[in-house]
Formats: structure tokens, C-alpha cells, sequence
């Protein structure tokens, strides 16, 4: 929470430094979220069928 609102204050006295890369912070939250997505990994495509095999 405390990083939240320090982010806040941040991004609030430097928006018109961030307000011209605003296209690389959208490119950049790209990969970032593809990472924390939370899918559970690449593993998991085949997960029905394989629990329809163990039952």
C-alpha cells in the first residue's frame, strides 16, 4: 500500500516527463503482464483432457 501511494506522488509531480513516453510505458506493460499474469504457466494448455484420462 505504502508503494501505491509513493507511485501515486511519483507519477503525479513527473507526468508531464511521463506524459511523452507514454507509448513505451504501454509497450512495456506488455511483457510485464504476459509474466504476472497469473495463468498458472505454459503448462496447463492440456489440463481437461488430462484430468478426464486420471478419472
Amino acid at each position: 500500500m505504502i508503494g501505491l501511494i509513493v507511485a501515486f506522488f511519483l507519477v503525479r509531480e513527473h507526468w508531464t516527463h511521463l506524459a511523452g513516453l507514454w507509448i513505451y510505458l504501454l509497450l512495456l506493460a506488455c511483457p510485464l503482464m504476459h509474466l504476472f499474469h497469473g495463468h498458472g504457466g505454459h503448462g496447463r494448455h492440456g489440463a481437461p483432457f488430462e484430468r478426464e484420462r486420471k478419472e
